[in-house]
């Protein structure tokens, strides 16, 4: 078996432990209580969506999963390992693409392959090509960013971030930027994407319905601090409809659930 087709095989996804984490931001005197006592665990090719208003956390989370924050207290573990530094076994895609201008599409999935040892400049090539296939943008391989539309551009972000074949991929609010019909259309990629990869994927996201059409498992945070409050098991077919009913009447039982506990903290 080739070196490229070995690579492309390969699909192992990672299993995320986030146990009792806590994190404070401090600015003078003033401290922000962004998290409390955090405890979350995620199944080996799983896809977890993050949902809550401002101010819970859930970026926060994305960001230590990712090595690019620290818990005040708590522990964040892939595969029982501790993050300690950021890592391509963890690849995080955000709401805004990234892109270098001065690159054109393969130029920028290229890059992201420079995390990926043990490839030669050809085998980089032909793996860069199946993930620019892989979200549908093979005939502008050579095109400049600066051509594309906002949700093709999405599309050159994910395929980059997939290129090194990371075990987990996280995903900040990737799509909120985008116009309604270009977001439907990526929720139908990103499902047969994750269908073809099987990636370990935590999602953020504001939206309730997107985390419905998308997730295995959507976990509510509440904010000020930031805690988990309930996981709701998304048990629908893929490939999911974003305007079916049957997943309305799941990002219904999540914004009540939601409105409770505003409701409950404003009381407070």
């Amino acid at each position: 078996m080739s070196t490229v087709a070995e690579e492309l095989r390969q699909v192992t996804p990672a299993k995320l432990s986030i146990e009792h984490v806590s994190k404070w931001f401090r600015e003078g005197v003033v401290q922000t209580h962004a998290l409390d006592d955090v405890s979350l665990s995620v199944d080996e090719g799983e896809f977890v969506c993050l949902v809550g208003p401002s101010g819970c956390g859930k970026s926060t989370l994305l960001n230590m999963i990712a090595g690019l924050e620290f818990p005040d207290s708590g522990t964040v573990l892939t595969e029982g390992r501790k993050v300690t530094e950021p890592g391509r076994d963890r690849m995080v895609m955000f709401q805004e693409s990234a892109l270098f201008p001065w690159l054109n599409v393969i130029g920028n999935v290229l890059f992201g392959l420079k995390l990926k040892p043990g490839l030669k400049e050809k085998e980089r090539l032909e793996v860069a090509m199946y993930y620019i296939q892989l979200v549908g943008l093979a005939r502008y391989a050579k095109s400049n960013i600066h051509e594309l539309s906002g949700g093709m551009r999405q599309r050159v972000a994910l395929a980059r971030s997939l290129a090194p074949n990371p075990r987990v991929l996280l995903m900040d609010e990737p799509f909120a930027a985008l116009d309604a019909m270009t977001r439907e259309q990526l929720y139908g990629d990103i499902q047969t994407i994750w269908e073809a990869r099987k990636k370990t994927i935590v999602f953020v996201t504001h939206n309730v319905r997107e985390a419905a059409c998308l997730g295995d498992r959507v976990v509510l945070f509440s904010p000020h601090p930031g805690r988990i409050r309930e996981e709701f098991k998304i048990e629908l077919p893929r490939p999911r409809d974003i305007n079916s009913a049957s997943l309305a009447n799941y990002a219904s039982e999540i914004t009540t659930a939601l409105k409770a506990y505003r409701k409950t903290e404003e009381n407070d």
